[in-house]
């Protein structure tokens, strides 16, 4: 897994996103934490929840060739 600092991470726009959509190689993660999480009223159809606080325990099982995007705010 590449490591990049949360300021320099590659980011894309909702709206490209949405023309990835039914792409086979595109995983979805949702790291949001506590009240984002809880108290959001959509949620990204498809994606994946995992904790960014445990990301060595759950990193290294999506494969290196699929496109991740990590949806947090």
């Amino acid at each position: 897994m590449v490591g990049y600092a949360a300021d320099e991470a590659p980011r894309i726009t909702k709206e490209k996103l949405k023309e990835m959509f039914g792409n086979p190689d595109l995983i979805i993660l949702d790291v949001r934490t506590g009240s984002s999480w809880e108290n959001s009223m959509e949620k990204i159809k498809g994606a994946i929840r995992e904790n960014p606080k445990s990301i060595n325990s759950w990193a290294d099982k999506y494969p290196k060739d699929k496109i991740l995007v990590l949806y947090c705010s």
